[in-house]
């Protein structure tokens, strides 16, 4: 019997739908692994179809499809290496999420998913039947145990598998990014070698899609929890892992440990990446955005250079009376220094003729909120004009607390198609821009350098709607709102709670009002990359119409 096993690991970035694509990029895989002299090729979770689907996967005629374009795979590459992909499968009236196992033009085995997370982000009850835990396959001299994804958090389908022979672990995963989730993983991972005795593979995949960033960073543990190779993160990348038999079992040689970066540098490329894949496989190639002089929108003026390029990247300044000198010097100095296009639109005339227009309605009443959101939303529609004109996507600009709070505009500066700083706390968006200006990495399409002047960060934040307006007016400070914020939402702690961990009561019940109250904004408001465990839309689901209000 053969003492080496080879296998090809496929970090790969599918699209949703795209069945003919995911299918090629598949055998492009499976061509490497067959020229490295692999044994098997595996690919990650539902790749067939991306991840995740939805409801997609219920539409009978995208299942078979799906089904389809495997079996075709399977006939494709009889030749060499066996494949391992995941897709759907359906028997009996259920829906499976499968990983199929091809060899020889055949499909020789499917893992049946048995644990279907329906938490946070996922819906896997809604869409398939749980399994039962399926048992290990044979490639060559390995048997190897295959729990998928959220199979292997859990230690009952791992010690099953080991239990009933299986040598090695090779998990297929869709597991999308938030900060720190690397960690959770492996320390999940290690769990599960120790408990078994051992070797896993954690196949991740990347790429964007709608709110989710995959990340990769896929990792081969030995029996004794050494890591014995690291994959980069959310780069594609195809690499080969040669197992040995030796007296304690198959042990994984020792290869490439790509270097983990820090959490800032995570959570900015998750940016990138989330607006890059967004954007190309929506169709767009070109972006805008209103400058106006202000931190948010210069930090998104710098991902969105990084993601497609300065020469693809329209920045416009729509100036009202209430607009400094400072914010459009700082505008210009932003686009300057990421080299892009910068185009001024005064609003003034457009403002007086609305105001003009308005005027017989509006007598006899105290302007107010409603004459200050005409700026805002007159900046969304020249916008949005110039977005149909020239087929840029609009992105907007505004952050976590904000959109928290609801200090924004609807249909005024929330109108665009895709906010990258969504689920960037403001007080994260200063520290975030000052990481930018001291880091450059290759992955970047911006310039190198401080992008971001020290003056657009150091000074207070305004909407400028009216005369010497600031944030603070309408707020609380940014690090106070942001503390009570990240305990009210993301840790879904009680008013009693906030305030017995140091916060003013009267602010706790002021802020906890916004956020419930601005749920309507958040309903319809653009889709952003997620970065933390509740991030707004599918973490947190809250009614639009709620009543209820934490008196503790």
């Amino acid at each position: 019997m053969a003492d080496t096993f080879r296998l090809t690991l496929a970090q790969l970035n599918p699209t949703v739908g795209a069945l003919a694509a995911n299918a090629a990029k598949a055998r492009a895989a499976w061509e490497a692994g067959r020229a490295a002299g692999a044994d098997m090729v595996a690919l990650t979770e539902m790749f067939i179809t991306g991840y995740q689907t939805q409801d997609l996967v219920l539409k009978p005629a995208f299942t078979d499809a799906a089904m389809a374009a495997i079996e075709a795979l399977a006939r494709d590459c009889a030749d060499g290496p066996a494949l391992g992909i995941g897709g759907p499968w359906r028997e009996g009236g259920k829906l499976y999420n499968a990983y199929w196992v091809l060899r020889g033009g055949k499909v020789v085995a499917r893992v049946l998913k048995h644990h279907l997370p329906n938490e946070a982000v996922f819906d896997e009850e809604r869409l398939f039947s749980s399994a039962p835990v399926s048992g290990p396959y044979a490639i060559g001299p390995v048997r190897i145990g295959t729990p998928v994804c959220e199979d292997a958090w859990f230690d009952d389908v791992t010690e099953t598998l080991a239990e009933t022979g299986a040598e090695i672990l090779l998990v297929p995963n869709g597991s999308p990014y938030y900060r720190n989730k690397y960690d959770t993983r492996v320390a999940v991972m290690v769990s599960r070698v120790i408990e078994t005795g051992l070797p896993l593979v954690y196949l991740n995949m990347v790429g964007g899609q709608d709110d989710q960033v995959f990340d990769g960073g896929s990792f081969v543990l030995n029996a004794g929890a050494e890591l014995a190779m690291q994959m980069p993160v959310f780069d594609e990348c195809i690499r080969h892992v040669e197992f040995g038999r030796t007296d304690r079992g198959w042990q994984a040689a020792r290869t490439e440990l790509d270097p983990m970066p820090d959490e800032w540098e995570l959570d900015y490329r998750a940016m990138v990446e989330s607006l890059r894949d967004y954007l190309a496989k929506s169709g767009f190639g070109k972006v805008l955005l209103g400058l106006s002089g202000g931190i948010d929108s210069a930090l998104v003026a710098a991902v969105a250079t990084d993601a497609v390029g300065p020469e693809n990247l329209r920045c416009v300044m729509l100036p009202s009376e209430y607009t400094s000198a400072h914010s459009l010097e700082d505008a210009a100095s932003v686009a300057k220094a990421l080299g892009c296009r910068l185009d001024t639109v005064p609003i003034a005339g457009p403002r007086a003729a609305v105001t003009e227009t308005l005027a017989p309605l509006f007598e006899g009443t105290e302007p107010g909120v409603a004459e200050e959101n005409i700026q805002s939303r007159l900046r969304g529609l020249l916008l949005m004009a110039l977005s149909n004109k020239f087929g840029e996507m609009l992105l907007t600009t505004g952050n976590k607390s904000e959109v928290a709070v609801g200090y924004a505009t609807i249909y005024g500066d929330m109108a665009g198609g895709y906010n990258p700083l969504k689920d960037l706390y403001k007080t994260r968006v200063y520290e975030t821009c000052r990481w930018r200006n001291a880091n450059h990495r290759p992955w970047m399409k911006g310039p190198e350098g401080e992008v971001i002047a020290d003056r657009v960060i150091a000074k207070a934040p305004s909407a400028e709607l009216r005369p010497d307006q600031k944030d603070e007016d309408s707020l609380p400070p940014y690090p106070v709102l942001d503390a009570i914020l990240e305990r009210l939402v993301d840790r879904d702690q009680s008013v009693a709670e906030v305030v017995a961990a140091g916060f003013d009561r009267d602010t706790v019940k002021r802020v906890e009002q916004l956020v419930f109250t601005s749920e309507y904004k958040r309903f319809q408001s653009a889709p952003g990359v997620r970065l933390t465990r509740k991030a707004f839309w599918l973490d947190r689901r809250y009614p639009i119409v709620n009543r209820w209000r934490d008196d503790t």
